[in-house]
């Protein structure tokens, strides 16, 4: 039985990460996705239902749109399968508790951030509108520990970003303080401050792997918002055990 709840929620997570492809790249630029069928975005040929079944399409087509045989970004397969990943973690993390909900709300934000993100190095406002109340209202159901954590993490996420950008005069973004001020309400204060350390050593190491392997500038600007939404991850289902570790090397 657990089995086949892990493969539901992985099968689950195929589902709605074809469907954060789609939102991730349509709402930074203002396209209808409610009543828009998927089309190719080199050829502009509306999309069949079996052209866009999750992982399975991509690899059946080897990559190629059907219609003009052009190259399909890699980033619709992989995002498919990470969310399927994720929700499946999020059930073998923590079951069928209310915590799940708060889980697979914040997955589905992180992964069309990513998105959205890597396609136009935008955070959109409207993304994050729409995800904040319901994960506020699920740390109400489920606060953290004190009960005042979320608050603060809240803050704290907005402040610690609003000073980085004054000190290094646009290191980061708006985008990226307003996306730490929804996390510190589920992460607290505590992870907050955790998956904000995480992001900047694992944006040091890849930029540093980046610029050694010639694949970017360095001066060239890349997304911050990949490095947040892995240590966020991190943070959320790995974090109490990290602070421990932490503590108890000191």
């Amino acid at each position: 039985m657990e089995s086949v709840m892990i493969l539901l929620f992985f099968a689950l997570g195929l589902l709605f990460g074809s469907f954060f492809n789609v939102v991730g790249l349509r709402v930074p630029k203002k396209i209808p996705f409610a009543n828009d069928r998927s089309r190719c975005p080199n050829c502009d040929h509306q999309l069949a239902w079996y052209d866009n079944i999750p992982l399975l399409s991509f690899a059946i087509q080897r990559g190629k749109c059907r219609y003009c045989r052009k190259p399909i970004s890699s980033i619709y397969p992989v995002v498919e399968a990470l969310t399927g990943v994720l929700f499946a973690l999020s059930y073998i993390q923590i079951g069928l508790h209310k915590e799940l909900l708060t889980a697979l709300l914040l997955v589905s934000m992180l992964m069309i951030i990513l998105v959205s993100d890597l396609a136009y190095m935008l955070i959109p406002n409207k993304v994050l509108l729409f995800f904040l109340p319901f994960l506020a209202i699920m740390r109400i159901l489920e606060s953290l520990e004190p009960w005042w954590s979320s608050l603060v993490g809240a803050i704290a996420g907005v402040v610690i970003i609003a000073l980085v950008i004054m000190i290094s005069r646009g290191g980061m973004g708006a985008g990226d303080m307003k996306l730490f001020g929804v996390l510190g309400i589920v992460l607290g204060l505590q992870g907050t401050l955790l998956a904000f350390f995480l992001s900047c050593i694992i944006g040091a190491i890849v930029g540093l792997l980046l610029i050694v392997l010639k694949i970017i500038d360095r001066k060239q600007p890349v997304p911050f918002g990949p490095y947040i939404v892995l240590a966020s991850l991190i943070t959320y289902f790995y974090g109490d055990g990290l602070i421990d570790w932490y503590i108890t090397i000191l």
